[in-house]
C-alpha cells in the first residue's frame, strides 16, 4: 500500500502529493453528475485515478496545461487517462489507454517554478471511442461506464470485510505508513468507494490498477483487488522478516562495539590492554634473545601476525604459544663446563665405585673439549644389567662437567610425536620431550639420558626409534626439526647418554650411531663398598636413623650379598638392607635397644635363613652333570647340564626349553665324541643300544646361545665314560667338529656368577684370556682359570679318573 507516499506521479514529472479520501456522502453526486460526449484527455504517466479519489497531481507538459487550464475555466471536467509506456515524454494517441476517469478540478495552483498543481477528484469512468484531435492537447469523445448497483450479499460483504483487514495488515507491517491510514479503512462503510480507495493506493505496477479500472462489474473488481493486496501482504510479511533480521544483526554488531568501546575504556583505566602488554613484553623480551637469522625472521612474522588477530580468535592462542616457546628456547644458550680434570675424576669416584672405563672415556672427552674448546658431543650408550647405576651415572657425569641434567624415559614410547612434537594446528599440540626438557632446564647444552632405549615401541603411531635417528647422529643433529617448532634447532652441545640391557633389541641403524660402553655386573667385594659408602648411608637417612646409630662390619654385608642376593647389580641389596633398617627403626620407635655392631646371628633374625646356598656344588657330583656359565640381560648366571643315558636306539633328546643354538651345540658335541669315541675310550656300542637324554633344569625359563658346546659335551662324554665331573669347577666356549674351542663374550657377568656361587674353577677358550685380565685381580682372588685350545684339554681338566 502507498499510503505513506507523500507525493504521487504525475502525467510528465516524478513529483507526488498527498492522496486525500473523498466524502462518501459525495458518491450519490458521481452518480448523477451528466459527463459530456466529448471532453479533454489529461495522459498520466505514474498512476490510475479511480472514482472517488482525490489525487494532487503537477502538471509540467505544455499540452496538459493547456488543457487542465481550459477546463478549469470551463465545467471543470476533465478526462484523465493513463499512459501505456511511462517512460515516452510525448505520448501520442496511440500511446494512451481505452477507460479512463472523468474528474473534477478542484482547484488549481500557480507553482513558483513555473508548473501547475491540481487537485482532481474521480467522478466515473469512460471508455475512449475516438480521439478528436491531439492540438492543442488531446481530446475524445467518450461513452460513461456504469459500475451498477452495489451488491448486498453475504458473499460481497466478505470480499469488502477481508479487503479492510489485509489493507489493515500490510498497514500494520509497513512502519513507514501513518497510523492514521488504518483508522480511514475502517471507516470507509461505501463498499464501491473503499475498493476504488484500495486500489488506487495498491503498491503494484500501473499495468494491474489499470486493469482493475477496466472491470465492470464491481464483484470482480473485488475479488482481482483481493488477490493483488494477498500477494502485497506476503511481500510485505518477507520485507518484515528481513528488515527485522537485519535490524538484529545491526543492534547486535552495535551492541559489541559499544561493549568493546567500554572494555577499552576499562582496561586505559587499568594501564592498558593486557594482550597489547604482552605482546610488548614478548617482543621486549625478544630484543634480548641470542638466536639465529632464521629463528629471529620467523618469531618477527608471528609477532606481527598476533598484532592483528582479535584474542578471541582461535588462532590468537595457536600463535601465541608458538612464540612463547621460541622464547622459552635457549637458542645459543649455554652453561660454562667445568674443565678441572681432577675436580671432575673426584665427583666420579665420589658418586660410583668402580666403572674405571666409563669415567675414563668421561675424562678423555672434557680433556679434549678442554683443549679444543669445542666438540661435537658423542652419543654414549650404557649397555650392562639392570641395577648397575648406568641412570644414576648420567647425572654424574653432569654434575662432574657442571652441565644441567635431564632424564627423558622411553620405555614403552610408541608414538613418534613424543620425539619430534605434533604440528602446532592440531588441538592439545605440543613440542617433542627433547626440546621441553631444552625449556625447562634454559640450557642448550645439558646431559640427556635417554633411559631404557632398548624398551622403544612401535606401532601404526609410528616408530620412534627411527625419529631419533636424526637426535643420535653427530652429524646430523645440529639442524634437528621438531613439527611444533617448524625450525630448525641445534642440538650437537647436549651431550647425549643412552642406557639399555640388551643391545640386541635396538634398531640396528640407531646402534650404529651410537658408541657403545658395556658395564658388567659387580664383584662380592665391590658390592661390600657400594654398600658403605652409598647404600647403608642412603638407607639410615630414608628410614629416620642416625648415621652413626650402629655399624654393619664387612663380614656381615658380604653375608647378605652372598646369602639373600643373586644378582649383577644392587638392588636387592639395597631392598635387603632396607629390611635391616626398618627392624633397627623399629627397636629404636619403641625405645628398645638396637643391635649394635650388627652381627651375622642378627641378619638371620632379621632376613631368615639364607635364601642361596653353595651347598649345590660342594656335593659329589654323579658322572653325566656338568656346570655352565650363562649370559644373561640381568647379568651373568650358571646352569647345571645333566646327561643320562637310557636302553634305545642311539637317538638324542633334548628338554629344558632350550633355543636352536644349544640344540645345535648338543648334536655337535654328540657327534665328535662319536667320531672320538676310540680316543677317549668310550664303548662305541652305546651310541647304538643307548638313547642320550640331555636336559638343562628349569625348563620355564628359556635358554639359548653359544655358551654351553664345551659344558654339553663334557657332561655327555660324563655320562657316556662313567667318570665325574670335577666339583667347583665351571666352563663357557663353544665348540667345532674338529675339537677346537671357541671363545664367548660376557665373560666378566659369568666369571661374577661363577664367584658368586662359591665355585673355584673355570675352564675358558685361550682366546677369552685378555676379557680376563681387564677385571681387577682382587675381585677374581680365589678363582683358578684354566685356558684351552681343544676339546682334549678340556675333557683332561673336567672328568676326575675312576
Amino acid at each position: 500500500m502507498n499510503f505513506d507516499k507523500m507525493l504521487l506521479n504525475t502525467e510528465d514529472d516524478m513529483n507526488f502529493m498527498p492522496i486525500i479520501p473523498l466524502n462518501e456522502s459525495d458518491q450519490e453526486d458521481n452518480a448523477k453528475l451528466e459527463i459530456p460526449s466529448e471532453i479533454a484527455l489529461l495522459p498520466l504517466r505514474n498512476t490510475v485515478l479511480f472514482p472517488g479519489v482525490v489525487l494532487p497531481i503537477t502538471v509540467g507538459r505544455e499540452k496538459s496545461i493547456k488543457a487542465v487550464t481550459d477546463a478549469y475555466k470551463g465545467d471543470k471536467l476533465i478526462g484523465v487517462v493513463a499512459q501505456k509506456d511511462t517512460s515516452i515524454e510525448d505520448p501520442a494517441a496511440s500511446d494512451l489507454v481505452q477507460v479512463g476517469t472523468v474528474a473534477k478540478i478542484v482547484k488549481q495552483i500557480k507553482m513558483p517554478d513555473g508548473g501547475t498543481t491540481v487537485i482532481i477528484q474521480g467522478k466515473a469512468r469512460f471508455q475512449v471511442n475516438e480521439i478528436i484531435t491531439d492540438e492543442p492537447y488531446f481530446k475524445a469523445k467518450i461513452t460513461r461506464l456504469e459500475d451498477g448497483e452495489t451488491p448486498v450479499d453475504t458473499d460481497f460483504e466478505a470480499y469488502v470485510a477481508n479487503i479492510k483487514d489485509l489493507a489493515t495488515e500490510i498497514i500494520q507491517l509497513s512502519p513507514n505508513l501513518p497510523a492514521e491510514a488504518s483508522i480511514i479503512l475502517r471507516n470507509i462503510e461505501n463498499p464501491s468507494f473503499l475498493i476504488h480507495f484500495a486500489s488506487s493506493n495498491l503498491n503494484t505496477d500501473i499495468k494491474e490498477k489499470q486493469r482493475l479500472l477496466e472491470i465492470n462489474d464491481i464483484r470482480e473488481r473485488a475479488n482481482a483487488l483481493m488477490q493483488l493486496l494477498q500477494k502485497e501482504l506476503q511481500f510485505a510479511e518477507l520485507k518484515n522478516k528481513v528488515t527485522n533480521k537485519t535490524r538484529t544483526e545491526l543492534d547486535k554488531q552495535q551492541r559489541e562495539y559499544f561493549l568493546q568501546q567500554q572494555l577499552k575504556s576499562i582496561k586505559d583505566e587499568l594501564g592498558g590492554d593486557t594482550n597489547a602488554q604482552e605482546i610488548k613484553q614478548m617482543q621486549k623480551k625478544a630484543e634480548t634473545k641470542k638466536w639465529p637469522e632464521a629463528a629471529k625472521e620467523a618469531f618477527k612474522k608471528g609477532i606481527e601476525k598476533l598484532e592483528r588477530m582479535h584474542p578471541s580468535t582461535p588462532d590468537y592462542s595457536v600463535v601465541y604459544n608458538h612464540l612463547d616457546l621460541m622464547l622459552e628456547l635457549p637458542w645459543q644458550e649455554y652453561t660454562e663446563d667445568f674443565y678441572d680434570l681432577k675436580k671432575a675424576k673426584k665427583t666420579l669416584d665420589t658418586d660410583h665405585f668402580g666403572m674405571n672405563k666409563i669415567k675414563e672415556r668421561i675424562l678423555e672427552y672434557l680433556a679434549v673439549l678442554k683443549l679444543k674448546g669445542d666438540m661435537k658431543s658423542p652419543i654414549l650408550c650404557f649397555v650392562g644389567p639392570p641395577g648397575i647405576g648406568k641412570t644414576s651415572l648420567g647425572r654424574s657425569i653432569a654434575n662432574a662437567v657442571g652441565r644441567k641434567y635431564v632424564r627423558l624415559s622411553l620405555g614403552g614410547l610408541h608414538d613418534e610425536s613424543e620425539i619430534r612434537g605434533h604440528r602446532k594446528t592440531y588441538i592439545g599440540a605440543m613440542p617433542g620431550r627433547l626440546l621441553q626438557s631444552l625449556r625447562k632446564v634454559k640450557s642448550g647444552n645439558p646431559v640427556i639420558v635417554l633411559d631404557e632405549i632398548d624398551k622403544i615401541g612401535s606401532d601404526f603411531r609410528g616408530d620412534p626409534s627411527s625419529a631419533l635417528l636424526e637426535v643420535l647422529d653427530p652429524e646430523q643433529n645440529h639442524t634437528f626439526y621438531d613439527n611444533y617448532l617448524e625450525l630448525e634447532y641445534d642440538l650437537s652441545k647436549v651431550l647425549f647418554i643412552a642406557t639399555a640391557n640388551n643391545l640386541q633389541n635396538i634398531q640396528p641403524a640407531l646402534r650404529d650411531r651410537l658408541e657403545i660402553i658395556d658395564l658388567s655386573g659387580y664383584a662380592i667385594e665391590e658390592k661390600v663398598e657400594i654398600a658403605k659408602k652409598h647404600l647403608l648411608p642412603r638407607q639410615k637417612n630414608l628410614h629416620g636413623l642416625q648415621p652413626n646409630s650402629f655399624k654393619v662390619s664387612d663380614k656381615v654385608l658380604e653375608k647378605i650379598i652372598t646369602d639373600y642376593t643373586r644378582e649383577s647389580g644392587v638392588r636387592e641389596l639395597e631392598r635387603q638392607l632396607a629390611s635391616v633398617m626398618r627392624y633397627q627403626a623399629k627397636l629404636l620407635a619403641m625405645e628398645e635397644e638396637i643391635k649394635s655392631p650388627l652381627t651375622i646371628e642378627d641378619v638371620e633374625l632379621i632376613l631368615g635363613k639364607s635364601r642361596y646356598s653353595n651347598e649345590i656344588y660342594k656335593t659329589a657330583n654323579i658322572p653325566g652333570v656338568a656346570v655352565g656359565l650363562a649370559w644373561t640381560y640381568v647379568g651373568g648366571d650358571i646352569l647345571f647340564i645333566e646327561t643320562s643315558l637310557s636302553t634305545g636306539k642311539g637317538d638324542l633328546k633334548l628338554t629344558g626349553n632350550l633355543g636352536n643354538v644349544m640344540k645345535e651345540s648338543a648334536t655337535t658335541a654328540l657327534t665328535y665324541l662319536q667320531s672320538n669315541a676310540e680316543r677317549y675310550k668310550i664303548d662305541a656300542t652305546l651310541f647304538e643300544k643307548k638313547s642320550i637324554h640331555v636336559h638343562v633344569p628349569e625348563g620355564a625359563v628359556p635358554k639359548d646361545g653359544p655358551s654351553a658346546g664345551i659344558t654339553m659335551m663334557t657332561a655327555i662324554a660324563s655320562a657316556l665314560t662313567g667318570k665325574r665331573v670335577k666339583p667347583f669347577l665351571a666352563m663357557t666356549g663353544e665348540i667345532t667338529l674338529r675339537g677346537q674351542v671357541l671363545p664367548v663374550g660376557g665373560i666378566k657377568e659369568k666369571i661374577l656368577a661363577a664367584k658368586r656361587a662359591g665355585l673355584k674353577e673355570i675352564i675358558l677358550c685361550w682366546q677369552n684370556e685378555k676379557d680376563v685380565q681387564e677385571i681387577e685381580a682382587e675381585y677374581i682372588k680365589g678363582i683358578k682359570f684354566h685356558y684351552v685350545r681343544t676339546m682334549d684339554e678340556v675333557l683332561e681338566l673336567a672328568l676326575l679318573k675312576k
